[in-house]
């Protein structure tokens, strides 16, 4: 019985965060798949490794400090795989994929995790981006330049999370046959193994580049098209320019949070714009044609005789795009008379000839 303590360079008070920082350091020394055809890496590999499965898990531990033996789980393999002795089922409280998560973080290319879910393509996460827009460049739209980092294809190894010159390797599990057989009574059955998925073979070596993800960080420039009439907080989608996906899935959705400022006299409602219009009393009474702002630069509107303060006029077409439809709204324009200046004694004189001339009681009506 070799001394697992020993085996592992460790002390018998070693942490379990011990225990894995000293299997992590020599499995990676050891590991078969970067010493092909030595012998003495793999016996080394398999001590290493049978001694983790037993201190790494509290009962067998246990058991192995007070009777320096344990019930083990290992079984002898068949066809001389660099992993053969070792149980590669699922059940139990350890695993074989277990290991491999422990020398490289998240599942190895022997764990079922890793085959199932990391080789196969997976759709790219979508990323989050906000900005901030004037109030004419939201109305009108605008193409705006982005700069954010996002994980994109690894060049080193084309997305695949291996690297490119690593061969692959028989599956331990089914020996290369990509079947599982099970005796039922006097009944045969064979499905396809589970750790390879029925390939018969395990992936390479994880890229060194990557790690195995397939993609990397990036700091990407993107020209983002914002449409005419986005509002503020609404969300733009650009399909396609979120994270990139994991071996060879699409890529995921950049989504554009939208912050619109604020504008000196034009106020939004959903479509239509409303603005407030001074104009004078003489303009207000005679009837006049004023230029008025809009979005596409001022245009002339016709002021009725007698407008009166706080009516509405409308311009139809004048408002800002819907971008889930076409057309515009309206710019609704609320008429605000303006008094003239009254320190002058000439002016001062010429109202009150008016007021004279055509007197006139706005409040009549509210007191009896």
């Amino acid at each position: 019985m070799n001394d697992y303590y020993k085996t592992l360079g460790i002390n018998k008070k070693a942490s379990l965060s011990d225990i894995k920082r000293a299997y992590r350091k020599l499995a990676r020394k050891y590991h078969p798949d970067l010493n092909p055809g030595d012998k003495a890496a793999e016996r080394s590999f398999k001590e290493i490794t049978e001694a983790y499965e037993v201190l790494r898990d509290p009962e067998k531990r246990k058991q192995y400090d007070m009777f320096g033996s344990v019930g083990r789980n290992f079984r002898t393999g068949k066809r001389g795989s660099p992993f053969d002795g070792f149980d590669f089922t699922t059940t139990g409280s350890s695993t074989f994929g277990d290991i491999f998560q422990t020398i490289f973080g998240g599942g190895g290319p022997f764990s079922q995790t890793q085959n199932k879910q990391q080789r196969r393509p997976e759709q790219g996460e979508d990323l989050r981006y906000s900005i901030n827009l004037s109030f004419m460049d939201a109305a009108q739209g605008i193409e705006t330049p982005i700069q954010l980092v996002r994980q994109e294809v690894c060049s080193d190894c084309g997305g695949k999370g291996i690297e490119r010159n690593s061969s692959r390797v028989t599956c331990p599990r089914c020996h290369g046959s990509g079947k599982i057989d099970k005796q039922t009574g006097f009944m045969k059955f064979s499905s396809a193994c589970p750790g390879c998925g029925g390939s018969g073979y395990l992936p390479g070596r994880n890229c060194s580049a990557c790690g195995g993800e397939g993609r990397v960080d990036k700091v990407s420039k993107i020209r983002a098209r914002i449409p005419a009439g986005v509002d503020n907080n609404s969300k733009v989608r650009i399909h396609g320019k979120g994270n990139a996906g994991r071996f060879g899935g699409p890529a995921g959705d950049l989504i554009i949070s939208i912050n619109v400022t604020t504008h000196k006299f034009f106020k939004r409602n959903g479509a239509n714009l409303e603005i407030i219009l001074p104009i004078t009393y003489l303009e207000a009474a005679m009837g006049a044609k004023v230029e008025v702002p809009t979005l596409d630069g001022s245009t002339l509107l016709k002021i009725p005789p007698g407008t009166s303060s706080g009516q509405k006029l409308r311009l139809r077409g004048k408002g800002v795009a819907n971008p889930k439809a076409r057309g515009k709204g309206d710019l609704i324009i609320e008429i605000k008379i303006v008094p003239p200046p009254t320190k002058d004694l000439e002016v001062r004189r010429l109202l009150q000839k008016i007021e004279k001339k055509a007197p006139y009681n706005p409040r009549k009506d509210m007191i009896p």
